[in-house]
């Protein structure tokens, strides 16, 4: 028997859809319902790892935390890492399938078509619910041919579908009735009707607009969902959404860190801890703008194609920046590609992240980087060996890293020695993703920047309660029970 099923689709990228999905998850898993995410294909550099060594967009680990369940590599059968400007790397079922360039991978990607069904009947396997989520627009009738991302899954998978708009951004009765447009009529039989996002002000100024909507469409609204300011506090995929905190900077008192907003940067959510502390102002750097000169530390984060942003961060002039930034007394952390920066080379001789090539590091860790065999995706838990405190997370890089600065290990995890640290002990670095999301470690890494009063910032807790808030907010605002009776007419 086939589970019920409802996918999500936009009008657009970024209306929404991976925060809608982990509510809608949250909110059903609360009713009791046995629920899993699943998208078929995701294109991101921020990746999480599973427990079975693979990797998965981050979005989906969210949305499998949102349910109560452990992550798993047939949430996400597809995730594209954008490499270059035209190409990415391709992961099928948590395992890397290769690289490909945008116009080869739309010959690609009808062959994965298989993987992709697989891996949804073993999501479903068991499951009450499955929530899709889609990627980009169904309107992308260039990209159609071989779609295994919207409704060419749909089509395939048998699933109902509900199609997103997002008001905040304008013109969502355009983008709503112009998708319904675009799409052939098989394909419009398929909607079971909309969503309105991230509305702000009175909703009831919005009926005309959903008059036209149904006018035009014939399409049913299940709700209207209020702007969720608390979304802040949840991880997000898209390196667009980066930006700044609103918490007063440094000269204010507040304890800040600085971010070099890379052209590859991946995993940035290891900074959303930080964001979350209240005496910490978080500055995400964009290119072309100087590192601030009053950071108290700099933190270079992971990058999908470590060489060409060690390349990209020369061109903004941000090692000048970070030299000087240590003769003011500052500190510096690198984090997976940032730590591979940090050295006094990085090669690729195989051309695994890009075309193959060296470069001379930073060289402020006398350490030495090769790109070369299987990309290491594991799990692990250790402690800080300054602090003695806790930490845990994921690995997920390719290459080693040697050198005399690896007799001053920063961490031990499952035992053994990991990362770097310079003799003055204000550089440092390490390949642990998740490092600031145990409580008792950010509070010892921040005490040693500047004396701070304990947070009392629960970080992880934080997520839950978020995730919770999500739900009640989509119980208020979104018709669930009609929702669920459109996924149970599945089939």
């Amino acid at each position: 028997m086939k589970p019920a099923a409802l996918m999500l689709q936009g009008t657009g990228s970024d209306v929404g859809k991976s925060l809608l999905t982990a509510g809608l998850a949250r909110a059903y898993t609360r009713r009791g319902l046995a629920v899993r995410p699943f998208k078929p294909q995701n294109m991101s550099n921020n990746a999480a790892v599973t427990a079975d060594g693979g990797e998965i967009g981050r979005a989906q680990a969210l949305q499998a935390r949102a349910c109560g369940v452990a992550p798993s590599v047939h949430m996400n059968p597809v995730l594209l890492k954008p490499q270059t400007e035209h190409g990415a790397q391709v992961v099928v079922q948590g395992k890397v399938h290769g690289t490909a360039a945008a116009r080869d991978y739309q010959a690609l990607k009808a062959s994965l078509l298989p993987a992709v069904l697989d891996s949804f009947a073993r999501v479903g396997a068991g499951a009450d619910l499955v929530l899709v989520e889609g990627a980009g627009s169904p309107a992308e009738v260039n990209l159609r041919a071989g779609d295994i991302a919207n409704m060419g899954f749909a089509e395939a998978a048998d699933v109902p579908v509900v199609l997103i708009g997002d008001i905040d951004r304008g013109g969502v009765i355009a983008s709503i009735v112009g998708t319904w447009t675009l799409l052939p009529e098989a394909e419009r039989a398929r909607l079971a009707g909309i969503i309105i996002n991230k509305f702000r002000g009175d909703v009831s100024l919005f009926d005309e607009g959903l008059a036209v909507i149904g006018r035009e469409t014939g399409l049913a609204c299940f709700g209207v969902v209020p702007y969720f300011a608390e979304a802040r506090a949840l991880p997000a995929e898209d390196a667009l959404g980066v930006e700044g905190t609103p918490v007063p900077d440094a000269r204010n008192g507040a304890l800040k860190v600085a971010v070099p907003v890379l052209s590859r940067i991946a995993n940035f959510d290891d900074l959303d801890p930080l964001l979350a502390e209240p005496d910490v102002a978080v500055d995400f750097v964009r290119p072309g703008t100087a590192l601030p000169g009053d950071a108290d530390l700099v933190v270079l984060p992971g990058s999908k194609a470590t060489l060409a942003d060690l390349a990209f961060l020369r061109a903004q002039g941000w090692d000048i920046d970070l030299a000087a930034h240590l003769r003011r007394g500052g500190q510096v952390l690198g984090l997976c590609g940032g730590y591979q920066m940090l050295g006094r080379s990085l090669r690729d001789p195989d051309g695994l992240e890009g075309a193959p090539g060296e470069a001379q590091g930073l060289g402020l860790l006398e350490v030495e980087t090769e790109l070369s065999g299987d990309k290491t995706l594991v799990q692990v838990a250790g402690k800080e060996i300054a602090s003695g405190a806790a930490v845990r997370g994921y690995e997920m890089h390719v290459g080693a890293t040697q050198g005399p600065d690896l007799a001053r290990p920063m961490l031990e995890l499952s035992g053994r020695p990991e990362g770097a640290v310079s003799a003055d002990g204000r550089v440092m670095g390490c390949y642990l993703h998740g490092i600031f999301a145990a409580d008792g470690f950010r509070h010892a890494f921040l005490s040693r920047l500047r004396d701070r009063e304990v947070s009392g910032v629960a970080y992880e807790a934080g997520i839950e309660r978020t995730l919770d808030l999500l739900a009640e907010h989509l119980e208020t605002h979104l018709d669930l029970d009609g929702l669920l009776q459109a996924a149970r007419g599945r089939g």
